[in-house]
C-alpha cells in the first residue's frame, strides 16, 4: 500500500508473476480490502487459494519515522505482513513502502538470527559478464568489523541462490588495495576476513575500478557506503540511457543505425535493467523480507515475487546461522601468531 505507485502497480505485478509461473506459490495482498479488491477485479485476476486478501486498515507512509509509525500505526500493511511472516502464515515478506520502517520492524519483530548483531541488505547488480551481490546496500550504515564479516557471510549465500556461483569471490570494498590504504575499520575487517577462510572464498581488499569486472561475485561494505554506490549506479544506468537516445535521434543517419542495431540496444537494457532483480532481500533476521524500491513497477515487483521463491526454496537461513556460528567461533580465538 506505500509503494510510490500505489496498489495498483503491486497488483499489476501480481499478475506478472503469475503468468510467468502458473505454479507460483500462493500469494496473499495485505491491505486494504475496499481498494484491492475492485484493482484485483480490473486486473482480471481472482482471488482463491493462489491469491487472497489479509485486511489492514492503515498505511505507513514515507514520511512517517519508523519506530513512531510501527507504534501508532499498528493495524497497518507493513506491521500486519511482518506479523504474517513471524507467525508462519507467509514465508517472505515482499515491500516497497517505507525503508527505514521496514527495517525497523523486521528487526525488532522477527528479531537478528543466533550470532547475528546488525541486518544487511543485499542487492544484485550487473557487471561484466554477469552480475555480484552489494551488501550492506542502506541497512547498517555504521558498521563495525564483526557487522561486515557477518555480511560476507550473508552475501555469499544470497549470491549462491540468486546467481548460482558455487564458492562467491568475496572481496572488500576500500579505496586502494595496498597495506596500510583504508580506515581502522577496513584494517580489522580484513584481517578478520582472512581468519574464516574456510568459510567464504575471500580475495582481499578491492577498489572501485574493479567492482564492475570479472573479479569478486560479492562486495561488502557499510550500508553508508552500499547505499551511495547503488543509487550511483541506478542514476548512471539512466544518465547513460538518456544520453544515449538523445545523441542516436540527433540525425536521420544516426536513426536509421540505431534502428538497425535495436537488438543490440535491446539486450544491453535488459542487462543493466534495475528492475530485472525487484529489489534487496534483509538478511540476517529470522524470516525473509525482500525490500523493493519505492518507485518499483509491475515488472519489478513481478521480479521481486519470483526472487522470493527463490529464497524459500533455497531454505537459506539454516545455512547461514551455522557459518555464522563457525566464524563467530574462530574469531572468539587469538589471533594466530605473525608470521616473519
Amino acid at each position: 500500500m506505500g509503494g510510490d505507485l500505489g496498489p495498483a502497480e503491486v497488483v499489476a505485478g501480481v499478475k506478472l508473476a503469475q503468468k510467468r509461473d502458473p505454479q507460483l506459490d500462493p500469494i496473499t495482498l495485505v491491505g486494504d480490502q475496499a481498494l484491492l479488491e475492485p484493482l484485483i477485479q480490473e486486473a482480471g485476476l481472482s482471488l482463491g487459494p493462489n491469491l487472497s486478501i489479509f485486511h489492514a486498515s492503515e498505511v505507513v507512509t514515507m514520511d512517517d519515522k519508523p519506530l513512531m509509525a510501527l507504534k501508532k500505526k499498528k493495524d497497518s500493511s507493513m506491521v500486519r505482513a511482518i506479523e504474517l511472516v513471524k507467525n508462519g502464515d507467509a514465508s517472505v515478506l515482499v515491500s516497497c513502502g517505507n525503508t527505514g520502517a521496514l527495517m525497523a520492524g523486521g528487526t525488532l519483530r522477527l528479531r537478528m538470527m543466533e550470532g547475528v548483531n546488525r541486518p544487511a541488505l543485499a542487492a544484485v547488480i550487473p557487471r561484466q559478464g554477469g552480475h555480484f551481490i552489494l551488501i550492506d546496500a542502506g541497512a547498517n550504515p555504521e558498521a563495525k568489523p564483526e557487522h561486515l564479516v557477518h555480511n560476507a557471510i550473508l552475501g555469499s549465500h544470497y549470491c549462491r541462490v540468486m546467481l548460482g556461483v558455487a564458492a562467491p569471490r568475496v572481496g572488500l570494498m576500500t579505496i586502494g588495495t595496498e597495506d596500510g590504504k583504508g580506515n581502522a575499520l577496513i584494517t580489522e575487517t580484513n584481517e578478520q576476513l582472512r581468519r574464516i577462510g574456510d568459510i567464504i572464498n575471500y580475495v582481499g581488499p578491492i577498489e572501485g575500478f574493479q567492482v564492475f569486472t570479472d573479479h569478486v561475485d560479492v562486495v561488502v561494505c557499510d550500508g553508508f557506503v552500499g547505499n551511495i554506490m547503488l543509487k550511483s549506479w541506478e542514476s548512471l544506468v539512466k544518465f547513460f540511457s538518456g544520453m544515449l537516445r538523445e545523441e542516436l535521434q540527433a540525425n536521420p543517419l544516426r536513426a536509421a543505425g540505431a534502428v538497425l542495431a535495436k537488438g543490440a540496444f535491446t539486450a544491453l537494457k535488459e542487462r543493466i535493467n534495475p528492475e530485472r532483480y525487484g529489489g534487496a532481500p534483509l538478511l540476517g533476521v529470522r524470516g525473509n523480507i525482500l525490500k523493493a524500491h519505492g518507485s518499483s513497477n509491475a515488472r519489478a515487483i513481478s521480479s521481486a515475487i519470483h526472487a522470493a521463491r527463490a529464497i524459500i526454496k533455497a531454505d537459506m537461513n539454516l545455512c547461514i546461522e551455522a557459518d555464522i556460528a563457525r566464524a563467530n567461533e574462530i574469531l572468539s580465538g587469538p589471533p594466530p601468531a605473525p608470521t616473519f
